[in-house]
């Protein structure tokens, strides 16, 4: 966990790519990449399951189990809310993880029920500093990103809001903010002057360049599920070409 931590200290992000299963992680590792993560929609797609945590937990674990074993990077797990709303559950969970080596966990700060909605920032602090204490007890170390979804969920006044669950997730243990979706320059400077923790963003059409990332002050950048989305439209675009030409030369051009 420790090397994991020291990885979002460097002076350029530490550029971390999402994974979905053991080939997308050896592509990664091959590709010279300094750690991964999964990325819970891809996983979840993967297996047929909608984002949200739709996946029984036990088959997050095995999937998670099988990257560990076949990597030798440093690996965090995207955890969606936890699995539970009982800090001792997710804290079981977090453990279990930590046993397979994963040295990074992310924890969002929004639900989904019938939609996807933000926690009460209060009532998550609390929870994510009950989730810190169990781990302290039980002496699992693990890297806790927690993913604010203020920017995703498009709410009024975002980087407000983001601010106030900032200084309350920094408070409560968290290690790291992620904010996916902010993109603009003037969200990501205020955003960073708030907290000495390292930032995380994500890949979105519209984010701005590695260079200029890096001279904001950025210190991670999540791939997302899109490496997923583009190698499925690839795939699908493939298998219609077959198809419709009526032969199979076009997968060895």
């Amino acid at each position: 966990m420790i090397e994991f931590k020291q990885l979002h200290q460097q002076k350029a992000p530490l550029l971390l790519a999402n994974v979905w299963d053991v080939t997308s992680a050896k592509c990664a590792e091959q590709a010279g990449y300094q750690a991964i993560g999964t990325s819970s929609a891809a996983l979840a797609a993967v297996l047929g399951y909608e984002d949200g945590e739709h996946i029984p937990f036990e088959e997050l674990l095995f999937v998670v189990k099988r990257i560990a074993a076949s990597s030798r990077l440093p690996l965090s797990v995207d955890m969606e809310s936890g699995f539970s709303a009982d800090p001792h559950i997710i804290a079981n969970h977090i453990q279990q993880l930590a046993k397979l080596g994963v040295v990074g966990v992310n924890i969002e700060d929004s639900r989904v029920r019938d939609t996807r909605t933000l926690c009460n920032k209060d009532e998550f602090a609390a929870l994510l500093q009950s989730v810190r204490a169990e781990l302290t007890a039980r002496d699992v170390p693990m890297f806790i990103n927690v993913r604010c979804d203020a920017f995703l969920l498009g709410v009024d006044n975002a980087v407000n809001e983001a601010l106030s669950r900032a200084s309350s997730y920094q408070a409560a243990g968290a290690d790291g903010l992620f904010f996916p979706c902010i993109s603009r320059e003037q969200d990501i400077i205020q955003v960073i002057a708030a907290t000495p923790l390292p930032i995380n963003v994500m890949a979105v059409p519209s984010l701005l360049g590695i260079e200029i990332l890096t001279k904001l002050g950025v210190k991670r950048v999540s791939t997302g599920n899109f490496a997923q989305i583009a190698m499925n439209e690839q795939l699908s675009a493939k298998l219609l070409q077959i198809k419709t030409q009526g032969s199979c030369s076009v997968l060895f051009e």
